[in-house]
């Protein structure tokens, strides 16, 4: 396709994927002079909804006028274009006029022959269209000729650079009111589809192109209604136009700045949010998007922070869903955080909610109605009566059958509550095990990571009424065998216990291997101050099997019946006693899969943490090159995470071993969790995809642990048509224990309308949300599946997904040359492409094989918010001086493209797994001595590194700015100085999203322009 495999890639003896598509990434062109056939998509154009049909017709009509006739393809250098735009809500046309060299007449385009679906047609010669513009109105574009599309053919030197050049003309008009409903801004927004044109000119001169690089914005002296005239400032006026970088230019002529924004579309939904409040309840209305901070009002369906639909108008008919091409779906975060002004989920005590189905099992919530006065209510979730018990009987009122005590009871007014049970289990436990294998006796960093533990149980200890300081711990070290300690307060100093037998562990003793911190603070202090100066292993060998401390860990939990966290600081290399993945093998055949599939002895052992309630957390202190034995499946699986760093010598190491060690311990977690999933009787569970070992059912899951941004995507799919008058309700019912010991279940309720019109359930799909849910699926699918196929899948379903809008969704005045999106679906295509170019799916020559394993881990445990921002990161811009009452804003992010990276700026790219600090040379030296202490460009710090600690006003904010957006992640990050035209810009490029990527990926203007393309081709 697009992608430009690595030379890893390249490898692979199969056919390509874009070769079985008709279209090639290195497709000739025939002899003769190269260019490009279809105009570059320049200038947007939004098109009015179809109940806007009157003004098209007038715009249809008035291509009659046009005379054809054809041309021949000149040396191609574009730069000057038509645009016609129709803003639904300001009632507004924008018209860029051509110049005066444009030709008054547009040729025809002749009737080619059928191109395959997914497919463009072989190069061949072609015709330039050149389009008059009137001041009456604009025609849209004829057709696409299925002979003028020409992907890749070779292209001359000076083709690569095309010049950027600024319209002619433009002005705005005032349309007819009575053609344009008023925009609506209350309630439930009604958008228009958005439809972009791409007009082209023919080419012009040299001299004209000279012409052209001078702002000449002028009113046209007939216009109709109000018109708003662009007057370039002088300074605009003298300024130099810079060219765009390489990466971020369009094969095909496409200027990216024009095209549909995620960063805008971001802007507009925190502009339309601000300062207000959305009501969650029945039926509602769509949501704020996931990056939107908005305070939720509970009045009967659960925040879209817990329970996210992919479309809030849920197809009653499964081939309406076959017809939109999008997954049906939702995501899932049991233990969402509430945001701050939100209240707390109530708990109720389990004798006094009242109980659920008995035929399903689900929980009471508002979506059952009531009948008989009371006494019975209807379960939407298997269309059963369930009987009411009399201690919770409470008549009903009104003619909606509501019970008298319904704003008194969560469970029968609030979308999400928490019931406490009456059965208590044993409290979690914290569990130590520490690697003192020769290789980490030599390793020296020993000592630091003792004192480190020391320090986190000595300040847990003193935090009175916390619920860790009355945690049980536990400590172990190992090499080839196992070091157990008795800690038990009787004892005048701890016993260590040796155990060889490492086969089929036992315990020699269950008392004192947990216990209280408050008790047992002095006896680990003690071992911890031992535990540099033991002596290696008399003739062990370096490498330690991988599970050994897991099933060391396992069997003290098991021992004691308890949950918890396993702590694991681990050096040596590690052996994987299974069947070790290979690191070599070819990308784009079956092979691919054994690199993300875990080994049977991992998954075994993950299966029995699920079932205790084990989360494990690997810290590995010293990188080794242990081929296919990554480490990361078991502590993943688990609901765990694995931190890697280099000997801990360096200070940035260090610290941010610490912070992930804090984060680790002290972040709230549930522990031997089920997760179950109820529908609507009328649909079913038909895929769940996550993190978490597989069930026998995608609607009953099991995890070991879970915290507050694990997310599930579950599919559902239909059994028969559902009642629109019913709407369509999904329950998730999480069982875990917490710290304490004490079992609850949380329940989160969402109702959604139904409706049978197609228009609506595109309307009320979101870019961000089918973002999260391809993401999950696909990176869950990596398993088994190529990642060639997988990309293939990926791209046709959003190509039929925009067929299907333009067919069965929009007006008949759309020509080929529009393309269609759904107002909410702006952002799709950029979203589906940095997905597609991810080093998981499509690696390059540089990718490891561990960083891709622990990145799919990473992404697969993200919540919505922080996967939209992994795959569109913010590009933050920094000032170059502060004042002390404008801080710098994180809000106002810019493009992720290097052509809006000057070498006078500053700029600062956050995504939930980096943190880049791009510095131009250009940069003045007084900010330079204001952030980094130096005035010289040279003489910066380059890679990770860490802000000097200065007192001025814009180290202070800056410094400010990075703590705030680290708290906002689940894990540590580095800080990576990149300095412009240093080596390290390569890791700046794999976030700039918007460009080509260095593994190959597509920009985001050649994967749009395609995925018109392709649209048009399936409906021809």
């Amino acid at each position: 396709m697009m992608d430009v495999p690595s030379r890893s890639q390249s490898q692979a003896p199969c056919q390509s994927w874009t070769d079985r598509n008709g279209w090639s990434a290195a497709a000739a062109s025939p002899p003769g002079r190269p260019c490009d056939p279809l105009p570059g998509f320049q200038h947007l154009s939004l098109a009015s909804p179809s109940d806007q049909r009157p003004f098209y017709d007038h715009l249809q009509a008035s291509t009659h006028d046009f005379q054809s006739g054809l041309t021949t393809c000149p040396p191609r250098d574009y730069t000057n274009h038509n645009m016609l735009c129709v803003d639904d809500a300001h009632q507004s046309v924008q018209r860029i006029l051509p110049g005066p060299h444009v030709s008054s007449t547009s040729p025809p385009l002749s009737h080619g022959t059928n191109a395959p679906l997914h497919s463009l047609p072989q190069p061949c010669n072609f015709q330039h269209m050149s389009l008059y513009s009137s001041q009456a109105a604009c025609p849209p574009l004829q057709p696409l000729n299925a002979h003028q599309v020409l992907l890749n053919g070779p292209r001359s030197q000076h083709q690569n650079h095309l010049p950027v050049s600024p319209p002619l003309s433009g002005y705005y008009a005032n349309q007819c009111p009575q053609s344009m409903p008023p925009p609506s801004f209350e309630g439930e927004k009604v958008e228009s589809p958005i439809r972009y044109t791409f007009n082209h000119t023919s080419p012009t001169s040299p001299v004209q192109q000279h012409q052209q690089q001078q702002p000449q914005w002028t009113l046209p002296p007939q216009s109709r209604g109000t018109g708003n005239e662009f007057v370039p400032s002088a300074a605009a006026q003298n300024r130099d136009i810079a060219p765009q970088s390489p990466n971020s230019e369009s094969r095909y002529g496409l200027d990216p700045e024009l095209l549909p924004s995620a960063v805008k579309v971001m802007s507009d939904d925190r502009a339309a949010w601000e300062d207000k409040v959305f009501v969650s309840e029945p039926f509602s209305r769509l949501p704020p998007l996931a990056t939107t901070s908005c305070v939720i009002e509970d009045r009967g369906n659960a925040s879209p922070s817990a329970i996210r639909f992919t479309s809030y108008s849920v197809p009653c008919e499964a081939q309406s869903v076959l017809l939109s091409h999008l997954p049906l779906g939702a995501l899932v975060t049991p233990l969402v955080k509430q945001n701050p002004g939100e209240k707390p989920i109530p708990l109720r005590k389990e004798a006094e909610t009242v109980s659920g189905c008995g035929q399903c099992g689900a929980s009471m919530c508002p979506a059952m109605s009531w009948q008989d006065c009371g006494q019975r209510f209807y379960c939407p979730f298997c269309g059963k009566l369930g009987e009411v018990s009399w201690q919770h009987y409470q008549p009903t009122k009104g003619v909606d059958g509501l019970r008298v005590d319904k704003d008194k009871r969560p469970e029968l007014s609030l979308g999400s509550y928490e019931i406490l049970n009456s059965q208590k289990g044993e409290p979690a436990a914290l569990l130590l095990a520490i690697d003192v294998s020769a290789s980490a006796l030599r390793g020296g960093h020993l000592e630091f990571v003792t004192k480190q533990i020391h320090t986190l149980l000595t300040s847990l200890n003193r935090e009175d009424g916390d619920s860790l300081s009355d945690v049980r711990v536990g400590l172990i070290t190992y090499d080839t065998r196992i070091h157990l300690f008795d800690l038990s307060p009787d004892l005048s100093r701890p016993h260590m216990l040796v155990i060889t037998e490492t086969e089929d562990l036992q315990l020699p003793v269950r008392e004192g291997l947990l216990v209280s911190l408050k008790d047992c603070i002095s006896s680990i202090d003690s071992v911890l101050q031992l535990v540099p100066q033991f002596s290696p292993e008399c003739g062990g060998s370096d490498g330690v099997p991988m599970e050994l401390p897991v099933k060391a860990g396992l069997a003290v939990l098991q021992g004691l019946s308890c949950p918890g966290k396993l702590l694991i600081f681990h050096t040596a290399p590690l052996v994987e006693t299974g069947h070790a993945n290979s690191s070599s093998g070819f990308f784009g055949t079956n092979k691919t899969k054994s690199i993300f599939q875990p080994s049977e002895v991992a998954v075994s052992l993950a299966k029995e943490c699920v079932l205790q309630g084990c989360g494990v957390h690997l810290f590995v202190l010293s990188q080794h090159d242990v081929g296919g034995a990554w480490p990361g499946h078991i502590p993943y699986l688990t609901g765990g995470a694995l931190h890697t760093y280099s000997h801990l010598q360096g200070e940035l190491d260090r610290e941010r071993f610490s912070s992930d060690l804090k984060k680790a311990v002290e972040t709230d977690a549930g522990y031997k969790a089920e997760l179950r999933i109820f529908v609507s009787k009328d649909l079913r569970v038909s895929g769940c995809y996550g993190l978490f070992v597989p069930g026998p059912s995608p609607g009953h899951v099991t995890l070991a642990t879970l915290d507050r941004w694990t997310t599930l995507a579950v599919e559902l799919a239909h059994n028969r048509a559902l009642d629109e008058t019913r709407g369509v309700a999904i329950q998730v019912v999480l069982s875990y224990s917490v710290q304490s010991g004490d079992r609850r279940t949380r329940v989160h309720t969402l109702t959604l309308r139904c409706s049978r019109q197609l228009q609506d359930t595109f309307r009320h799909y979101q870019a961000q949300t089918l973002l999260a849910f391809y993401c999950k699926k696909m990176y869950c699918s990596v398993l088994e599946r190529p990642l060639q196929e997988l990309r293939e899948e990926l791209q046709t379903e959003v190509t039929e997904a925009l067929a299907s809008y333009r067919k069965h969704c929009c007006s008949a005045s759309v020509s080929a040359g529009q393309l269609v999106l759904p107002q909410h679906l702006r952002s799709l295509p950029v979203y589906v492409n940095s997905l597609r170019k991810s080093e998981v799916l499509l690696p390059g020559l540089r990718s490891s094989i561990h960083h891709r394993l622990q990145q799919r881990c990473q992404v697969l445990s993200m919540d919505t918010c922080s996967t939209a921002a992994h795959f569109y990161p913010l590009l933050l811009p920094l000032p170059l001086s502060v004042d002390g009452s404008h801080p710098p804003n994180p809000e106002e992010a810019l493009r992720c493209s290097a052509a809006n990276l000057e070498p006078r700026g500053l700029y600062l790219i956050h995504a939930p797994l980096t943190l880049l600090l791009w510095v131009g040379t250009q940069v003045p030296a007084c900010t330079l001595v204001e952030l980094f202490n130096s005035s010289s460009f040279s003489c910066l710090p380059s890679g990770e590194t860490k802000l000097p600690v200065l007192e001025t006003p814009l180290s202070i904010h800056v410094r400010s700015l990075v703590n705030t957006l680290n708290s906002q992640t689940p894990c540590s990050r580095k800080l990576w100085v990149v300095k412009q035209g240093d080596t390290c810009e390569e890791a700046l490029q794999r976030h700039l999203v918007e460009d080509k990527s260095p593994n190959g990926g597509a920009s985001y203007a050649d994967f749009l322009y395609h995925l018109h393309i392709n649209s048009v081709r399936l409906l021809q």
